[in-house]
């Protein structure tokens, strides 16, 4: 099979329809990923079928434990190379999205993605959560946030609840340990004005690797004082 079919196959396996034009986005958004990686480090992550399921499946997994057809406001915070807010963006057209990370190459990176796949309500921002989040355009701007960067689980929460409106979500992308952190973030969720809703377990599709989504509601406004300056929430977390 051919890139498209591969993805549209494994896809299908997870309940998720793409169109034509959405597994060309996708298409496209892999030879650039990939003809930039000999450039700059975006990804350890370059061969097609690890590619599809690890980096597009895995960020389309999100639909597991959100109806992503409501959410009209997302942002992604420490997007990388894209993942998840770019195969969310291809797959979800109508939700307005922010890929936020601090690294200007990278963000450079992402606005030639988003030109070359056409894509629109889309903005790549450059800056730093504890920053951005403080922001009156982004602070409990969003239905939804998200995240697959590699920290703490109260850490992230830290950095990503802010950004999200009372009543709205954010989605935690772990591997199969990221169980074991929930059971030290009950101190961390109750100071942000939030709540673990749900955690799903799953094996991804035509892959062995095993992955956790872990739900979290916002309750009610997040404190002013988080998040805290850069390196404290590393250092001291909630």
């Amino acid at each position: 099979m051919n890139f498209r079919e591969k993805l549209k196959s494994r896809a299908e396996d997870a309940g998720i329809v793409l169109s034509d034009e959405q597994l060309g986005q996708f298409e496209t958004f892999y030879h650039l990923l990939v003809e930039k990686n000999k450039v700059m480090n975006l990804t350890s992550i370059t061969e097609e079928d690890e590619v599809i399921g690890k980096h597009f499946l895995d960020s389309l997994m999100v639909s597991r434990v959100m109806d992503m057809t409501k959410v009209r406001r997302l942002i992604d915070v420490g997007t990388g190379a894209g993942f998840p807010g770019i195969p969310l963006k291809i797959a979800y057209p109508e939700t307005e999205v922010v890929l936020l990370d601090s690294l200007s190459k990278r963000i450079k990176f992402l606005g030639e993605v988003i030109d070359a796949l056409g894509l629109t309500a889309v903005e790549a921002v450059h800056g730093r959560a504890e920053d951005a989040a403080r922001l009156p355009e982004y602070r409990a701007g969003f239905d939804l946030a998200v995240s697959r960067a590699v920290a703490n689980l109260s850490i992230l929460s830290e950095y990503c609840i802010p950004f999200v409106k009372v009543n709205g979500y954010f989605v935690s992308y772990k591997a199969g340990k990221g169980l074991e952190e929930i059971e030290h973030s009950a101190s961390c969720m109750k100071e942000l004005g939030s709540k673990i809703e749900q955690t799903d377990e799953f094996q991804l599709p035509g892959d062995d690797a095993r992955r956790v989504l872990i739900r979290i509601k916002k309750c009610k406004g997040t404190p002013k004082a988080y998040p805290r300056k850069a390196g404290v929430p590393s250092k001291n977390p909630l």
